[in-house]
């Protein structure tokens, strides 16, 4: 089975295809996986792995950590472009993730100034008004929408929890001009089910999704690594920019490709 991808809360800087050099933040434990979706294509593996041993990290020791990693980068010259929370599950899901924000924050503005700070989340904890809040104060809010059809969402990102689209998209565009919203572009099956979220019908959905949330902007991408289910086809860069140019000419919204 596929383990986790972080031993570490702090973990980098390494090289992102959207974000550049990125330092690490992973909230989720560092020997197992806690996420309320439980992907195809995570590349930290199924949540059937189990959460391990060690637990969520203390947001005493996130701050600790981060504040030696970016104190010893500074003084060793090291460059940074962003702090980025991401890791082996929902950052979101931890219950001091406000104010492990309001920390980063802090050290970012001691150390690295004019760093950004980006989070990688899956939208499903959008109901928390403390989770909303802490994200619209950091540089990069960056939502997942993998699809605009339920039952693509289900069969693709396998929510463990209560999960209703068209209550999530609206969450989303609380953060009407703000946001990016990102969308992981795949095909393949799952369990004799046919997974593609490239078809025509998928896009029609997404723009209309796009249109009504208004983000800031959008990044589309494809899997780049080992996937969980290996029957995932990586959806190549022509193929991407082509549906990138169809989603900007029909909402007037800028779309990244990686």
């Amino acid at each position: 089975m596929q383990t986790v991808l972080f031993n570490s809360t702090i973990f980098g800087p390494i090289h992102s295809r959207r974000l550049g050099s990125s330092l690490g933040v992973n909230l989720s434990p560092s020997d197992g996986k806690i996420c309320s979706f439980d992907c195809l294509y995570c590349e930290a593996g199924y949540n059937a792995q189990g959460p391990g041993t060690s637990g969520l990290p203390a947001r005493t020791e996130v701050a600790r950590m981060l504040d030696e990693k970016l104190a010893a980068m500074r003084a060793a010259g090291q460059g940074l472009d962003v702090i980025t929370f991401s890791g082996n599950g929902e950052p979101t899901i931890h219950p001091d993730f406000a104010g492990i924000i309001d920390d980063t924050i802090a050290l970012r503005d001691k150390y690295f100034p004019q760093v950004k700070i980006s989070v990688l989340t899956n939208s499903t904890m959008l109901g928390r008004p403390q989770v909303v809040e802490a994200l619209r104060k950091v540089d990069n809010n960056i939502l997942k929408l993998d699809s605009a059809i339920e039952r693509t969402v289900q069969l693709l990102d396998r929510p463990n929890l209560s999960y209703r689209l068209p209550k999530v998209i609206e969450q989303l565009a609380q953060f009407s001009g703000s946001g990016i919203i990102q969308t992981m572009i795949t095909r393949g099956s799952h369990d004799g089910e046919a997974v593609d979220n490239s078809t025509d019908e998928e896009i029609a959905a997404l723009i209309e999704a796009y249109r009504h949330i208004n983000p800031r902007s959008i990044m589309i991408y494809s899997i780049d690594r080992r996937t969980p289910e290996q029957s995932l086809q990586k959806v190549e860069k022509a193929e991407l920019r082509a549906i990138a140019a169809r989603i900007t000419e029909a909402t007037g919204i800028e779309v990244s490709v990686a």
